[in-house]
């Protein structure tokens, strides 16, 4: 078993405190850099997710550190993947001495494939994983039709005081399309949301239908 060094211990009772709260499937793993790179963890708790034991060497990402190669700034939550092709969150930490030098690492790895899995599970039965489509449940018909002129009027991205005549007709066209006049006394209020006349709507509709 590796000697664990008085800086590290500390780290080790950590990373078993880190173990036993977040359960099996969270990895700590604590690097001692001042041994050898093939052997730099000192304490491991819940080994099992990685394979990984004491004396086992560090990962490609702390050999960089150690050449010198990254900038040693902490990394948090990023997403890594085991030989066996398991999914892990991974945290890695660096410790530093009091010159400012990393002399080792705490690293955490939490195994998410179960929820992962999980949450693709529920995503096909709730289905939100698929794009959403808007849907208007209202109690009534005049609800229904001042939803559908706001929505129109976001499309076209102007008040109907700023809407050209071009815009007001592509508006009638986007309330046509989306069956607005098939509501009873539609026209009226479209005529005075548009602050046209009956006669001007009618010839926009034939217009946007050209």
């Amino acid at each position: 078993m590796e000697t664990i060094s008085q800086e590290f211990i500390f780290f080790a009772e950590l990373a078993k405190g880190m173990a036993a709260q977040f359960g099996d499937n969270c990895e700590v793993v604590i690097h001692d850099w001042s041994k050898p790179y093939d052997s730099t963890i000192v304490a491991i708790e819940n080994g099992h997710v990685t394979g990984r034991k004491v004396g086992d060497p560090s990962t490609n990402l702390g050999l960089e550190i150690m050449r010198g190669t990254s900038d040693g700034d902490n990394r948090h939550n990023y997403i890594t993947q085991t030989s066996d092709g398991r999914i892990l969150r991974s945290t890695s930490m660096y410790v530093k001495n009091k010159t400012g030098q990393i002399i080792g690492a705490v690293c955490i790895n939490l195994d998410i494939t179960d929820l992962m899995m999980a949450e693709k599970t529920l995503q096909s039965i709730t289905g939100s994983g698929l794009q959403p489509i808007r849907e208007s449940f209202v109690s009534n018909v005049n609800e229904l039709l001042d939803t559908l002129i706001m929505e129109a009027q976001e499309t076209i991205g102007k008040p109907p005081a700023l809407m050209t005549k071009e815009d007001k007709i592509r508006l009638i066209q986007l309330l046509d399309q989306k069956g607005a006049f098939l509501i009873k006394k539609s026209g009226e209020k479209i005529c005075g949301y548009l602050s046209i006349s009956k006669f001007t709507l009618y010839n926009y509709l034939e217009e946007s239908k050209s």
